[in-house]
């Protein structure tokens, strides 16, 4: 059986990027950035005072305390009427431009108004309290590099410098089959025998927080022709997931329903639990992940395995998810041939790395535990047995 990293890396080894498209600025929330954006202008644009106070030349207040006449008043959004001279001060507020002849801010709470003058008490340092022309950014400067997934600060970012348009990856449209005669669909009340179709639900979410747009194909029973027929209405997507299928059982179809349609199988079987019947393969030229049945093993899959395939049809890299490290919240045994993806609670230790604490029951149909876990305590094949408090590490899945 292949181990995780490699199932990983043939998976985004196999997969490109897809095209770009231009997009409103309030859209390109979420979405990958493609092509570096630049400044136009300068940021701020020229000197401002950080604070409300009082502007003047520092060698007017080089003894303290001194008395300086209020010249001119400056509010945010307005020039100065004129240069300021010698002996002279300005009151000035937060986000106004420095007058020419002027080079220190002396904050309101270190000054004394009198009348049509103000007594500067302290705090007198030339240069304080200014923001200089171009200290957040410059034009022509590059302030976002790509590729990157945009966060709400990129885009505020990107609105102060002047764009109001990106170049994001397109979103990948991504088809999802469920098969099973025991499935209904959520809302449905199940018969004898039968449960509900919740795997899906979770793994579009997931795939949609990698930023895929979720074509959702139903649920296919366990009939070969009834297969073929679903996974007929994937094209024009950009990748097929199915949910099922992809075990050794007599209903377990994925694989001979779609061959004689054209499908090539790259790997069935990774060295994974929860997840071990997963595969990989496409369906002529359409990338194809077959998740297992279990619901558990289908979302883990979906993280380690959906989630970057969809980000590197977006442009990103296509990593796994970020690993972090933990201390071990009760004795873990040693382990067997397969990496073990552990569902844990984490308690934060103040001055320490979060205590991580598996369940006691690792049932892969049990998605209470999962919804209940905030990390995956990753047990690679082979680990030895790990005492209390070592340091293992884990996939957060809360930030």
């Amino acid at each position: 059986m292949l181990s995780v990293a490699e199932a990983h890396r043939r998976i985004i080894a196999s997969l490109s990027p897809l095209g770009t498209e231009s997009i409103a600025l309030a859209e390109a929330a979420g979405r990958v950035l493609r092509e570096d954006v630049h400044a136009r202008h300068d940021q701020p644009p020229g000197d401002l005072s950080a604070m409300d106070g009082y502007a003047l030349n520092g060698a007017d207040a080089a003894r303290l305390p001194v008395r300086l006449p209020i010249a001119i008043e400056i509010p945010a959004g307005r020039l100065a009427p004129r240069p300021l001279a010698r002996g002279e001060a300005a009151r000035i507020f937060t986000g106004a431009a420095l007058p020419e002849g002027a080079d220190t801010i002396v904050i309101q709470e270190n000054t004394t108004r009198d009348g049509d003058a103000v007594i500067i008490q302290s705090g007198a340092t030339p240069g304080r309290h200014i923001r200089r022309r171009g200290l957040d950014f410059s034009e022509g400067g590059r302030i976002l590099a790509a590729p990157r997934r945009l966060s709400a600060s990129d885009l505020a970012l990107a609105a102060s410098a002047g764009a109001t348009r990106l170049v994001v990856g397109r979103k990948p449209r991504v088809a999802i089959l469920a098969t099973g005669d025991e499935l209904v669909p959520p809302g449905a009340t199940p018969g004898p025998g039968q449960i509900v179709a919740a795997s899906g639900v979770g793994v579009a979410a997931i795939l949609q927080e990698a930023g895929a747009a979720v074509i959702d194909l139903g649920i296919a029973p366990d009939r070969a022709e009834a297969i073929a027929a679903a996974a007929s209405h994937a094209r024009g997507a950009d990748l097929l997931v199915t949910l099922g299928g992809a075990s050794v059982g007599d209903h377990d179809l994925i694989k001979s329903a779609l061959a004689p349609m054209g499908l090539a199988i790259d790997f069935w079987k990774i060295a994974l639990r929860p997840g071990k019947p997963l595969i990989f393969g496409n369906l002529n030229g359409l990338p194809l992940i077959g998740l297992p049945g279990n619901p558990v093993s289908s979302l883990v899959c979906a993280l380690l395995f959906g989630g970057p395939a969809v980000g590197l049809l977006q442009g990103l890299a296509g990593d796994p998810p970020a690993v972090t490290p933990v201390r071990a919240g009760i004795t873990l045994p040693a382990n067997d041939g397969r990496a073990d993806y552990l569902r844990a609670s984490l308690q934060d230790m103040p001055g320490d790395l979060p205590l991580a604490t598996p369940f006691p029951v690792q049932d892969s149909s049990m998605l209470s535990t999962l919804s209940a876990s905030d990390c995956l305590v990753i047990r690679p094949p082979h680990a030895p047995k790990v005492p209390v408090g070592e340091i293992v590490p884990a996939h957060r899945l809360r930030v």
